[in-house]
């Protein structure tokens, strides 16, 4: 018997929806209301989910990135919506914001296969189609 290739579905941080994803938003702004956590919109289209770190990570963050202490790091989930010819691309990134004393803060990218598939079966539970 031979073995055939199973079709594996898109993962992305990207996703095209036919139209504007209020029910996307609603959940994302829903789930960012734990402790630590801040909803905010940044922009018409643009919102992010701030949420504290545990200890661990919020040294190594300050220590590895030039961080400042008084203002701790973050890590920060910030999805945009732009309107295209076919409706909607929906893009999240992901990453730790680290602010330092002086200058501009730190924007260090959060890579992970695991994340990008739970953001792809988001996208395609409530309509989208990743690439």
């Amino acid at each position: 018997m031979a073995c055939t290739p199973q079709e594996t579905p898109a993962t992305s941080r990207s996703a095209q929806f036919s139209a504007f994803p209020d029910k996307l938003f609603a959940t994302f702004e829903t789930s960012c209301n734990g402790p630590g956590e801040e909803f905010r919109k940044i922009g018409n289209r643009q919102f992010e989910c701030q949420e504290l770190l545990p200890p661990k990570t919020t040294a190594y963050l300050i220590l590895n990135y030039d961080g400042y202490p008084q203002n701790l790091p973050k890590s920060v989930t910030r999805l945009t919506a732009e309107k295209n010819a076919g409706g909607y691309l929906v893009e999240a990134d992901l990453f730790f914001n680290v602010p330092r004393e002086t200058g501009p803060a730190a924007k260090v990218p959060v890579e992970s296969k695991e994340l990008d598939k739970t953001l792809s079966a988001i996208y395609r539970t409530m309509g989208g189609s990743p690439f």
